[in-house]
């Protein structure tokens, strides 16, 4: 059994919905003293000393990020679980340096983050958010909205999120392209979709949307010169990673009408900042990292977490991440 003091001390940070402790039964854990933060500490020393008297964090997902300098000021700490299978903000390599394993959950639901991307697609493209605004303010009709029916979805990153984008863009009746670095035209083709090379994608979209992996490739890929390929009557939408996207440029298209919208879930600094345009530009829809906050993955999710901290006390820790 692995050695830990009495109680066990245990932290569940950016518990913004207020909802971990009603999805699990932590009582499960016998001994153990949970503690649920639903705000969000950005300042790292602050968050040293919140975190200094906990065994264990759980973590959702990319709120909190987990680096070298964190978990060195962390000597108490034991134990990091996370939401999913992988989470880049976590320093793995720096937990196992301290001999902290990583465990994480599976499952949860595949549509989700494709139904919240198609969200936003239809929110950006036909108004949503400005007509029911409208509507709330005793008005009525404002603008005219986007139609979809063959225009052209471009899908940047063809993999499990982007497949499924993608079948809905079929379903309404867009003609979808893709590209990404390592896709080949017949895995493209296997799906119903035309691989493009990068420039055409940006050229010929009328609907852009992100679904790459943030990584060094992918890092302020579209930036400045891709967007100045798009059309002016062009949308984007993100729900990969923020800083896929160069936000200033993204920005100064946005601003300066050389884009028609922006629907987004991902950002560069998250929360966003209170005085972030993102917040006020009119032709950008924001939301807030929802793409994967949906009722099956968070009920799939927090149970395994309870299991994982009992299987570390076991001696036996579950969905050990690599890396």
């Amino acid at each position: 059994m692995t050695d830990h003091p009495t109680p066990l001390r245990i932290a569940i940070l950016d518990d913004y919905q207020a909802v971990a402790r009603s999805l699990a039964d932590w009582d499960d854990l016998a001994g153990a003293e949970v503690v649920a933060f639903h705000d969000h500490v950005e300042d790292r020393a602050a968050l040293a000393a919140r975190l200094a008297p906990f065994d264990v964090l759980v973590l959702i997902r990319e709120r909190t990020p987990l680096d070298a300098a964190l978990v060195a000021a962390l000597p108490r700490l034991k134990l990091v679980v996370t939401m999913g299978l992988w989470n880049a903000a976590i320093d793995v390599a720096a937990c196992r340096a301290r001999g902290i394993p990583v465990c994480g959950t599976a499952g949860g639901d595949p549509d989700a983050t494709p139904a919240l991307t198609w969200g936003l697609v239809l929110g950006s493209t036909r108004g949503i958010v400005r007509q029911a605004a409208s509507v709330r303010a005793g008005a009525w009709q404002v603008g005219l909205g986007t139609d979809l029916k063959g225009r052209t979805l471009a899908v940047l990153g063809l993999g499990k999120i982007g497949r499924r984008v993608a079948e809905f863009g079929r379903v309404f009746g867009m003609r979808v392209i893709a590209w990404s670095q390592n896709l080949a035209a017949e895995d493209a083709a296997a799906v119903g979709v035309e691989r493009v090379d990068k420039d055409a994608l940006f050229r010929e979209a009328d609907v852009l949307t992100v679904h790459l992996k943030l990584g060094e490739r992918t890092r302020g890929l579209v930036g400045a010169r891709e967007l100045a390929l798009m059309k002016p009557s062009a949308h984007l939408v993100n729900t990969s990673r923020g800083p896929i996207v160069d936000e200033a440029a993204l920005i100064a298209a946005l601003s300066a009408g050389r884009l028609a919208g922006a629907g987004l879930d991902v950002f560069e600094t998250e929360p966003l900042p209170l005085d972030h345009p993102f917040r006020t530009l009119p032709n950008v829809l924001a939301t807030p990292h929802i793409g994967y906050v949906s009722q099956a993955t968070y009920a799939a999710a927090f149970p395994q977490m309870v299991e994982a901290v009992a299987a570390w006390r076991a001696g036996t820790p579950v969905r050990v991440l690599e890396g």
